[in-house]
């Protein structure tokens, strides 16, 4: 890797001058010509890290999520990146994992002055994550619920709200037997869901049938829907209808029915959580609740900006209303 001193030698300027010209200071317009056409030649790449401690910002953010290949926060991603765009910040997306072990390494790593700004998306959350979100040098936005948001800039969405609307819809469309696919419980979106569901169950009189996936993920929500479809069938209680924690796993729902003869909507209704890009390449196309992931990403990506403009400003707390995206996989009424 080439550096700054090839260039400037390159160039037959002083280091000083090459800098100047690289980082668009005061430099006449021959030096600045010069200096370009040998970083060219050399390849050239700048150290962000060096520049960012010489001018106390390295004009990068970080954006942290449990799973970069989950079709939410793919969207979250790209709504960040829009939004920061105007403002030339570069993202740097880091995938934490699931674990408050993984997402403390990722804001430990900060600590060295890589980015001028954290957006974190964080599974679980605990008093370790609180206290090293809050030793933070940079800026912070956290997309998810809190225990304690005033600390922090906060986005999250309502997903309690729309289990309720799954389960409504449901019911809507005469189904009585409805049955729960949930994520992990210890984790943010599990609970709330959870709690969610067994508050509406409780209103509306209906019995709670429901299961706990390991994870998030197609093959956890397989092998729970399996569990569910089989439990209720042996008790006499075939259900007719599945609300799933996310579109994962309501495409793992999708499998245990179809290795079970059922058809989607005559047999099993399904509603998942999050329409992401999923909900409409799935045969038959999947109704879910969107849970606003570009708008999480964008009021996310608008908070961390305006923070970095005035850090002494208020924290903010944005929650996004979820919303009903009725598809084909609840169609009708029950066979």
């Amino acid at each position: 890797m080439s550096t700054l001193l090839e260039v400037a030698r390159r160039a037959g300027v002083s280091i000083a001058s090459a800098s100047r010209a690289l980082n668009g200071e005061s430099a006449s317009p021959r030096t600045v010509e010069l200096v370009t056409a040998a970083a060219l030649e050399l390849e050239y790449v700048p150290d962000a890290r060096a520049r960012g401690l010489k001018r106390g910002a390295t004009g990068q953010l970080a954006f942290g999520v449990a799973d970069v290949g989950n079709h939410v926060y793919v969207e979250m991603m790209r709504a960040v990146e829009d939004a920061v765009r105007d403002a030339s910040y570069r993202v740097l997306i880091s995938s934490v994992g699931s674990t408050v072990e993984t997402e403390v390494a990722l804001l430990r790593s900060l600590a060295s002055g890589y980015v001028d700004g954290l957006v974190i998306s964080p599974l679980r959350v605990d008093a370790e994550l609180l206290a090293e979100l809050g030793r933070l040098r940079v800026p912070v936005v956290v997309v998810g619920l809190l225990p304690h948001p005033e600390g922090f800039d906060n986005v999250r969405a309502n997903s309690a709200a729309g289990v309720e609307l799954a389960v409504e819809h449901l019911l809507d469309t005469g189904r009585r037997r409805i049955g729960f696919v949930n994520g992990p419980e210890d984790t943010t979106p599990g609970r709330v869901r959870g709690r969610a569901f067994t508050a509406v169950c409780e209103r509306l009189g209906l019995a709670e049938l429901g299961v706990v996936a390991s994870d998030f993920t197609f093959a956890a929500g397989l092998d729970a829907a399996r569990d569910l479809l089989d439990r209720t069938t042996r008790t006499g209680t075939p259900l007719d209808a599945v609300v799933a924690a996310n579109d994962l796993i309501a495409a793992g729902t999708y499998h245990a029915a179809a290795e079970r003869g059922l058809q989607i909507p005559g047999d099993l209704a399904v509603v998942g959580m999050d329409d992401s890009a999923l909900a409409a390449q799935l045969l038959p196309t999947l109704t879910s609740v969107d849970l606003g992931a570009a708008a999480r990403g964008r009021h996310a990506a608008e908070l961390l900006l305006a923070r970095l403009r005035d850090p002494d400003r208020p924290t903010q707390s944005v929650v996004v209303e979820p919303a009903l995206v009725v598809r084909s996989s609840t169609a009708g009424s029950p066979s």
